[in-house]
């Protein structure tokens, strides 16, 4: 399949927290998630491949549009990925005809600009939050499934995936993905691409037995501590996680190819089996 595939040799992900890659810590104390796996993967194939990253943490769908969409546009890149519009859906006066809008701006913006754009129905860890945002996220990814199919682009579907809706793959905030959820992601995409598939990203993670009542509630208590009450205050204080951080990598500038064993992590291994049970 990837004989017959155009080569990428320029890639530039345009989002939030999603595509900056929270909560695949690097050792240094950064973060690497899905758009970094996808560019090394990419790197390793296609001599002189450059990569951008325009994603901020916590950016609103209008955020997103005025701040990286024409900075992506003006860099013609042969790969664009969009995600964005999760955080508006987060809020508690939603406006989808707003958001709907801005992204039809985008798409309008992008598509024309680019060899291929790929817009995503994002995963829901699996939970009484994703019952209560189903709606909302539904009809977005309605949106995004119509906007596509107006203006020729792809959409990587991670919300059907049973596997990444598994709380196993979901950081403590549960809000974003672990390294494993972000390593499958970076597949579905490389998929959604026409690309040769390397492992199988949907397959269920091994069966163990659910935490006990007592570590469930205390999970429960760190999570709120730790991550539900500062999401709180910052949402009434009016501020954004994202608020004063540059993006993650604003230039189109050469990506180094991984060696061996980094470019095993970036997919070309079957998913790990010793998984424990989310807290």
């Amino acid at each position: 399949m990837d004989s017959m595939q155009p080569d990428i040799r320029s890639f530039v992900a345009v989002g939030d927290s999603f595509t900056e890659g929270m909560s695949d810590l690097r050792p240094d104390g950064g973060y690497r998630g899905w758009a970094d796996l996808l560019a090394e993967r990419l790197a390793s194939r296609t001599e002189g491949f450059r990569y951008a990253n325009l994603a901020v943490r916590g950016k609103l769908i209008g955020q997103i549009v005025q701040e990286q969409v024409p900075a992506a546009a003006a860099m013609r890149a042969d790969l664009v990925t969009l995600v964005g519009g999760l955080n508006d859906l987060l809020r508690p006066r939603y406006d989808l005809g707003r958001v709907r809008d801005r992204l039809e701006e985008a798409v309008e913006t992008l598509a024309p600009s680019c060899g291929t754009l790929v817009l995503m129905r994002s995963p829901g860890r699996r939970g009484p939050v994703l019952e209560r945002y189903r709606p909302r996220m539904e009809a977005l990814f309605g949106i995004l499934d119509e906007l596509a199919a107006r203006h020729g682009a792809v959409v990587a579907d991670l919300y059907t995936s049973q596997a990444l809706s598994d709380p196993r793959l979901w950081a403590e905030d549960r809000l974003h993905l672990t390294a494993e959820g972000h390593r499958r992601v970076a597949e579905a995409v490389w998929q959604t691409l026409g690309r040769a598939p390397e492992w199988d990203w949907t397959a269920p993670l091994p069966l163990v037995p659910p935490p006990g009542w007592m570590q469930r509630r205390r999970a429960d208590l760190r999570f709120a501590r730790m991550h539900l009450l500062p999401w709180i205050g910052r949402r009434l204080a009016g501020r954004s996680s994202g608020d004063g951080r540059p993006c993650k990598r604003p230039e189109l500038l050469p990506w180094p190819v991984p060696g061996a064993g980094r470019a095993a992590a970036a997919g070309g291994q079957a998913p790990p089996a010793d998984l424990e049970a989310a807290g």
